[in-house]
């Protein structure tokens, strides 16, 4: 009996052993699984953004028969596109519009944003319909809103035309489009009136997770409105303005779709409408004159130059912020 009880114990034993084996594997299993989900999302991710910026790099470094290439010529690209005519003046002329791009976004699109999440943020009658409303603009494609305003914008039968023409502002009328002088800031303020409601959410996610008792604290302590937003609500607002900007500075200097629908790739008129992006675009895929070297080979060299000004200032900014967040 004894004998029977020993090898009954060792046998559920060695059954107990086998489960506990047996559900470690389903577990390590299971673990391994949940790993294998992200698999598409990388390959997609590697396919369309980390393979084209190496490929970029590597064309860069060789010279370009068409879509053939050719012999490896070093960094002659690079040097190409800052001091080859016309290739290096068509560079500074559409770098300096996307910094006038960046600047007028940051004023009236982010400026006016922050001012309307305050709003909505004090409650006023209609908040929920205005958060709404300014959003609104956001849910279309870009495509569908640069040709909406270029038929706005149209000079002989467009809806600001004769807005103005009905008020008796005749002197006002324009070719919006068709003027160097007010092609760009047409389009960069379209693109405001797109933007605007997507800073309105970031600013006012911003002021809702101010803690009550603290803004309580200040008016205990006599604040007035102009300290306690300057004092109070700003440098807590610090990380939401940090997201607005890099996304803003990293918008503009990609800026392409909207120029593209407006304007086309030439940039017109007479490149009064050029950006990096669009540039690049004409560069790599429309064909240039100009230069002994090909489209390919400055195009990618212009990519990776375009890709570097946003990597090093966008991590020299957050890294300058995270800075200031610990002063504070």
């Amino acid at each position: 009996m004894s004998h029977y009880n020993r090898t009954q114990g060792a046998e559920n034993k060695k059954a107990s052993t086998r489960t506990v084996s047996k559900t470690k594997k389903q577990r390590n299993w299971k673990r391994w699984t949940i790993h294998l989900f992200p698999i598409p999302a990388l390959l997609i991710y590697g396919l369309f953004i980390v393979y084209p910026l190496f490929a970029a790099l590597t064309y860069s470094f060789f010279d370009w028969k068409g879509i053939v290439r050719g012999e490896f010529v070093g960094l002659k690209n690079f040097k190409d596109l800052f001091t080859l005519q016309p290739f290096s003046d068509l560079f500074w002329n559409a770098f300096g519009h996307n910094i006038l791009y960046f600047a007028l976004q940051m004023v009236f699109q982010n400026g006016l944003a922050f001012l309307l999440a305050y709003v909505i943020y004090k409650k006023v009658r209609g908040s929920e319909f205005l958060k709404i409303a300014y959003f609104l603009p956001r849910l279309l494609s870009v495509i569908v809103v640069g040709f909406l305003w270029k038929l706005i914008l149209n000079p002989n039968y467009g809806a600001l035309n004769v807005i103005l023409e009905r008020l008796g502002l005749e002197s006002l009328q324009k070719a919006w489009l068709g003027d160097p002088d007010t092609a760009l800031i047409a389009i960069i303020l379209v693109n405001c009136w797109y933007g605007l409601g997507f800073g309105v959410l970031i600013f006012l996610a911003g002021f809702q997770s101010i803690p009550q008792e603290l803004l309580e604290a200040g008016r205990l302590d006599g604040a007035n409105s102009f300290s306690m937003i300057t004092r109070i609500i700003i440098p807590l607002m610090v990380p939401s303005i940090m997201i607005m900007t890099v996304l803003t500075f990293i918008q503009s200097f990609e800026a392409f779709e909207l120029v593209y629908a407006m304007q086309g790739s030439q940039g017109e008129p007479y490149h009064s409408t050029d950006t990096l992006a669009v540039y690049f675009y004409r560069l790599a895929f429309g064909g240039s004159t100009g230069g002994a070297t090909t489209a390919v080979g400055l195009g990618s060299a212009l990519a990776v130059v375009l890709f570097l000004f946003i990597a090093f200032f966008t991590a020299l900014y957050l890294k300058y912020m995270q800075k200031k967040q610990v002063d504070m």
